[in-house]
């Protein structure tokens, strides 16, 4: 399972650039009219030291303005937010000691530049009719929205298959949590699978970035799709870290795994806090978190209080409705929902598991 890395800054970037943008609609006339350009986005002192000759305009930003402007040979200079023209015919002077892999005189200036005063800078090739943005060491084409659409379209089916399969596997996790069954294989695997869910979400968010305005479609799929997937993971990590590990770090500890190491059963139960070399079918016990996060309108804060008073789920489910009115929070009309709500979930967790 692979996943395209895009940083925060290079998601800034795209999304200037995206279609529906007017800086999108200037790329577009400069490439119908197979000129190239050189756009710097960025006008503070860090892209004026390096700067030579041009001339200073600060003139609104049309599309027109600049693919009129790409008709000379130098960089063009744009305000941050994209909304001010601040130079034109500029010649980009980067330091020559910083290393790059490009071989043409104006991608080579685009990436030194991006990489010396981390700005985004846009290139269009004349010769292959191509837009590529440079942001620190990072590069990305600028494709074809059809040909976008229909990669993130490809990944919004395999998200779904994951997000049905990860389905299954949490309702199998709620029946053995009922039945005090659950391994630390069982946990893991949720664990892990919502966190594959997560990442081809995130591939998928970065499409729609990209698409800009023709990404509408996509983003209310990816929505649906990941309702309550965010939730269940940070839920199944409460319930399942050593003590002194917070949830916060099992996730944190996820996040540095790469996708080889995710597929690793015995890396996500290290990243719960057990100790290396820990047997996956041994038995573990929920504090119970999760169920009582599926029992409407309970907050989170009193579901703190009624773990830290019982411990385990099994305690939880076997505390009669005197013992859980004593938890702070918790009233007569709270218990009788907490007790029905278990009772609830231990059925229908078990019917779907067995039929």
């Amino acid at each position: 399972m692979a996943t395209t890395v895009r940083s925060d800054e290079m998601l800034a970037a795209l999304r200037r650039a995206a279609p529906g943008t007017p800086l999108r609609a200037g790329i577009e006339r400069i490439m119908s009219a197979r000129m190239g350009a050189l756009i710097v986005v960025g006008s503070g002192p860090e892209v004026l030291s390096v700067c030579s000759g041009g001339f200073l305009l600060d003139a609104e930003f049309t599309p027109p303005r600049l693919s009129e402007l790409a008709k000379m040979d130098g960089a063009i200079i744009l305000s941050d937010d994209c909304t001010r023209i601040v130079r034109a015919n500029v010649h980009l002077v980067p330091d020559p000691g910083i290393p790059t892999s490009e071989t043409g005189t104006r991608h080579r200036t685009a990436e030194r530049v991006a990489r010396q005063i981390h700005v985004p800078v846009i290139t269009i090739s004349e010769d292959r009719s191509e837009v590529a943005v440079h942001v620190d060491d990072q590069k990305r084409m600028l494709e074809p929205t059809p040909r976008v659409l229909a990669r993130a379209d490809q990944a919004l089916q395999i998200l779904a298959r994951y997000r049905t399969r990860l389905d299954d596997i949490s309702t199998g996790l709620s029946a053995l949590e009922v039945e005090d069954l659950v391994t630390v294989r069982d946990a893991a695997t949720v664990l892990q699978r919502a966190e594959m869910v997560c990442r081809i979400a995130e591939e998928i968010a970065g499409y729609v970035v990209e698409l800009g305005t023709d990404g509408r479609l996509v983003l209310l799929q990816l929505e649906e799709l990941m309702v309550g997937v965010v939730d269940d993971r940070r839920q199944v990590a409460k319930d399942y870290a050593v003590d002194g590990t917070t949830a916060a770090d099992v996730l944190a500890r996820l996040a540095t795994l790469d996708d080889d190491g995710l597929l690793t059963l015995d890396r996500i139960a290290t990243a719960l806090g057990l100790p290396p070399g820990t047997e996956l079918d041994a038995s573990v016990q929920p504090r119970g978190f999760r169920l009582l996060h599926k029992i409407p309108r309970l907050p989170d804060q009193v579901s703190d209080h009624v773990v830290a008073r019982f411990s385990t789920l099994q305690r939880i489910m076997r505390a009669n409705l005197a013992d859980l009115t004593e938890v702070e929070g918790v009233g007569d009309v709270r218990a009788r929902a907490i007790k029905e709500g278990l009772s609830r979930l231990a059925e229908t967790s078990i019917l779907d598991r067995y039929t």
